[in-house]
């Protein structure tokens, strides 16, 4: 059990973490990595090279340490961990490997005159206490997947039925479940985990469902990725009649019920999640101004379908941006300030939604809450792991 003491001594090693957090974390995943070759498929080791996995949890331990006596100051980053969580199978055994590797960073990397026993007892207090609030939240959400309607537990085995080409860079891939039953329904937004074994390799992603779930199939729309494992072995390798597992769908990060207009902004491959968004919106009467920022129409996906329905339904506008000269475009150069002015309704009350590359995501932040749409109702997601978009 958590004590008073054991807060106010993992309050205290906050300053170590701004300072050298990342830098243990890192150290955490290499040793947790070498040593535990059960748990690998399910990080991506292109985060880990980059960083951006170490990053997002040494901010993640940072807000917890700071917070530790005010969980709900956490916000929503609890629900998100729990939603990636679900999506790639974490299960309560695994929770005692990552536990004993962090104490062993933390004893390791700042040495035994800072990381006493008295401030391991207090962290592994600390790290039990979210580990039980972790998996008490993804046990509930495992059992209600199981018990929905076509809903399942764990892996279940998919039939690739279908794909297509729907740019330059970005292919969909269509999957049916080998036992032919029916499968759960997905909210707007949502994701679903891919367990796959390449070159003898288990290996676990999450990709956005690109399309409401009709008539018993998922779609994923993949961009290949330069280096990218798991985008280039689905792009190169899987073929019509292949199976694999799919977890059940997962994500916090769906439309909401509203009469507001729907802003929805996405960048390259960021697109994928707002198709269903766009999809369910059409079925109300909501205004919808649909945007979205490529490089150049060779890697435009679904911009003929986008238009088809813009041009059947006249409450959705849809507005392209392209970075290299096109005549198609709407505007050529990146999304500005005073492009977006253009684009969104006159009344700033909207609900925005916006995805893609972490640099544009952060400009559209900025440029949403300046151009008065309250931070409230902008709303965006991840497709890797959490960074600081200020």
């Amino acid at each position: 059990m958590l004590t008073a003491q054991d807060r106010a001594i993992v309050k205290s090693t906050v300053p170590l973490l701004e300072s050298g957090g990342e830098a243990l974390i890192t150290h955490f995943y290499r040793m947790m990595l070498a040593e535990h070759p059960e748990v690998r498929s399910m990080f991506n080791q292109a985060n880990q090279a980059s960083g951006d996995q170490p990053r997002a949890l040494a901010t993640g331990v940072l807000m917890y340490a700071r917070h530790i006596d005010q969980l709900d100051q956490l916000g929503d980053l609890v629900a998100r961990i729990i939603n990636k969580h679900v999506a790639l199978q974490i299960l309560p055994e695994h929770y005692p490997i990552v536990g004993s590797c962090l104490l062993r960073a933390i004893e390791e990397v700042l040495g035994s005159d800072i990381a006493t026993a008295q401030v391991l007892a207090a962290w592994g207090a600390a790290y039990n206490q979210l580990a039980d609030i972790l998996i008490g939240a993804e046990a509930a959400i495992y059992d209600e997947k199981a018990a929905a309607p076509g809903g399942w537990r764990g892996g279940r085995e998919f039939k690739l039925v279908s794909r297509v080409e729907e740019s330059s860079e970005i292919t969909s891939f269509y999957f049916r479940p080998v036992d032919q039953q029916a499968i759960l329904d997905c909210a707007p937004g949502q994701y679903i985990g891919l367990k796959l074994i390449i070159d003898g390799e288990e290996v676990r992603r999450n990709y956005s469902l690109s399309a409401l779930a009709r008539v018993g199939r998922y779609r994923i729309s993949v961009k290949r990725e330069a280096g990218g494992v798991v985008s280039n072995f689905l792009h190169d390798r899987l073929q019509v009649g292949d199976t694999l597992e799919l977890f059940p769908p997962a994500g916090e990060f769906t439309l909401t019920h509203s009469e507001k207009p729907l802003v929805l902004i996405s960048g390259g491959v960021g697109i994928t999640p707002t198709l269903p968004m766009l999809e369910a919106a059409l079925a109300t009467r909501r205004p919808i101004h649909f945007i979205h920022c490529a490089r150049n129409a060779d890697v435009h996906a679904f911009r003929t379908w986008v238009d088809e329905l813009a041009a059947q339904h006249p409450q959705l506008q849809r507005f392209y941006c392209y970075a290299e000269q096109h005549a198609a475009a709407d505007h050529v150069g990146l999304l500005t300030e005073d492009v977006l002015a253009q684009w969104l309704p006159a009344d700033r009350d909207v609900d925005a939604y916006f995805l893609g590359p972490k640099g544009f995501m952060g400009a559209v932040k900025r440029q949403l809450k300046a151009l008065g749409v309250p931070q409230s109702q902008s709303r965006y997601e991840f497709f890797g792991p959490a960074a600081d978009l200020q």
